[in-house]
């Protein structure tokens, strides 16, 4: 029998915090039973102006109340990977949420979401071996396993993601329709600083001459969709000359790729994709590009 709402349980107007996922559940079931959406915005936390776009978008869909996750997911993380040290501000981010009207914050701990003895995981396929698969093994099936969670805790209409993670977006994509999870995947464009980098949580690690030479990364992908038009050639020359000519910046990938992340076609839809270290922060953004064969 579901329990029934209580103040203590969703008071609207104000931000309630569950840590507890099947009082969580039983929660979002009751306001879908009461002719409610729910709209997941998944998060771990260390909120910005990005997450902040994504809360936006998810208000807007049709008769939500928005959900935003908290949680820091230790197995997307490889053992030489920043886990311990990435950035934690709950209780700014819990004013943020209050700030942009969010209904529901879910803030589980670690033990809460993985149960003593837990082995079965999502398998990301091979596009989770890809990309940033390749640097960061087992990455996507950490990242699939904790959205398949979420999915199954909130059990949300509208899940919403930002494309700065594009290969990230692509796979919960792929994974809600083979999976049937039933809900709609809503992404978002990338949210940037005005000279142009990428908003993330991360960029708090980059020190100001680091913030300075990060700016590469969307430069490269600027120069690469200008050229657009003389093909897949010109656009990678374009964006590898612009990131040869920055100091500091160590690449880890350019790729063009289908905007599925298959193969690149010859001409049409594409996505620039990139991936580098700048000092100790490794840093990615992406940007859709249109394809031709011809002058510009």
């Amino acid at each position: 029998m579901t329990k029934p709402l209580t103040k203590d349980d969703y008071q609207p107007g104000d931000v309630t915090v569950h840590r507890d996922p099947d009082r969580l559940r039983r929660v979002t079931k009751a306001l879908k039973a009461a002719g409610r959406n729910i709209a997941l915005v998944p998060t771990m936390g260390a909120l910005h102006e990005g997450h902040r776009k994504l809360i936006r978008e998810a208000q807007v869909l049709q008769n939500t109340v928005v959900v935003v996750s908290i949680f820091v997911n230790p197995t997307q993380f490889g053992p030489n990977e920043d886990f311990d040290r990435y950035p934690r501000s709950f209780e700014s981010d819990v004013d943020i949420c209050r700030e942009e009207r969010v209904g529901l914050v879910f803030a589980p701990s670690a033990d809460d979401m993985y149960l003593p003895g837990s082995t079965v995981t999502v398998d990301p396929g091979p596009l989770g071996d890809e990309l940033e698969g390749r640097t960061r093994p087992g990455h996507f099936a950490g990242v699939l396993s904790v959205v398949a969670k979420l999915f199954n805790i909130v059990q949300p209409t509208y899940a919403v993601f930002g494309e700065k993670d594009y290969q990230q977006l692509t796979l919960i994509h792929r994974m809600a329709r083979d999976l049937n999870f039933g809900l709609d995947v809503v992404g978002v464009p990338t949210v940037r600083e005005p000279d142009g980098l990428a908003l993330s949580s991360r960029n708090r690690y980059l020190s100001a001459e680091e913030r300075s030479a990060a700016t590469a990364l969307s430069a490269a992908l600027v120069a690469g969709a200008h050229v657009s038009g003389r093909g897949a050639d010109a656009v990678l020359e374009a964006a590898r000359t612009t990131l040869a000519a920055a100091p500091g910046v160590d690449l880890d990938y350019l790729e063009l790729r289908a905007p599925d992340l298959g193969p690149a076609p010859e001409n049409g839809d594409a996505r620039l994709l990139v991936a580098a270290r700048v000092g100790s922060t490794r840093l990615i953004d992406n940007t859709a590009v249109l394809l031709g064969t011809g002058d510009e």
